[in-house]
């Protein structure tokens, strides 16, 4: 059986999980945090919800990928899981807010797939290179939305 990857991240934001929540989960406002991801294209009408279809373009371990996620579950406020539709890497995203003290947001931010050729045998490096991204994404994030409300 394939050793599959499942990376997750959380991070405390000063700001209400309403304003947090929608900014995270604004596709137009990805390119601003994740600092991996270089596009993103609407692949179905706005706005988000359960069914849409979003083309990134992301530069990973010196890799360009391409591929497209599909909303499976969209919560507002509360949850975002997406899931790659095609591309190299079989994929699920997962956005959790939860409230934190002092009116701040407790975000989460869970990867987890099953790598195919060779990123199977390099899974546990895979793993760890993503842990070190989605770290830095969400403090951008962080930083975005402090600035913002300050």
């Amino acid at each position: 059986m394939a050793r599959g990857v499942d990376v997750r991240c959380e991070i405390d934001i000063a700001r209400p999980r309403d304003a947090v929540a929608a900014y995270a989960s604004d596709p137009d406002r990805t390119t601003t945090w994740y600092a991996n991801i270089k596009a993103v294209e609407w692949k179905s009408p706005r706005p988000l919800a359960a069914g849409s279809r979003l083309g990134f373009v992301a530069a990973f371990l010196g890799r360009r990928l391409a591929y497209t996620y599909e909303v499976t579950e969209l919560v507002p406020g509360e949850r975002l899981v997406m899931r790659t539709a095609q591309g190299p890497f079989p994929m699920e995203t997962t956005y959790s807010w939860q409230d934190a003290p002092e009116g701040a947001t407790r975000m989460t931010l869970r990867n987890r797939g099953r790598p195919a050729g060779f990123a199977k045998l390099a899974a546990p490096v895979l793993a760890g290179a993503m842990r070190r991204a989605m770290t830095k994404d969400l403090r951008r994030l962080r930083d975005n939305l402090e600035r913002q409300g300050a």
